[in-house]
């Protein structure tokens, strides 16, 4: 998915992470996605470097979809969607 399509996305949950070092954004994505329905959106903000690696591990790992990131003012914002 490109930066564009991104941008255009409404989330049905989001979970701020900002602030908080690796492994809490991951945690916090891992509590974040049961709150979402099959088929829904998970927006993830982090400001921690290792979220970009650690999170689309993590999805594709248990079966969801990552769409991937977008760059705001100091922090990203990561898009996944459950699969399961």
């Amino acid at each position: 998915m490109s930066e564009t399509n991104l941008s255009d996305i409404t989330a049905t949950t989001t979970v701020d992470a900002r602030g908080s070092a690796c492994p809490g954004p991951l945690l916090e994505a891992k509590k974040g996605i049961g709150k979402v329905k099959v088929g829904e959106i998970l927006e993830i903000f982090s400001n921690d470097t290792g979220t970009r690696n650690d999170i689309p591990v993590w999805a594709k790992k248990v079966g969801h979809e990552y769409l991937g990131h977008l760059e705001a003012d100091g922090y990203d914002k990561h898009y996944i969607t459950r699969r399961k």
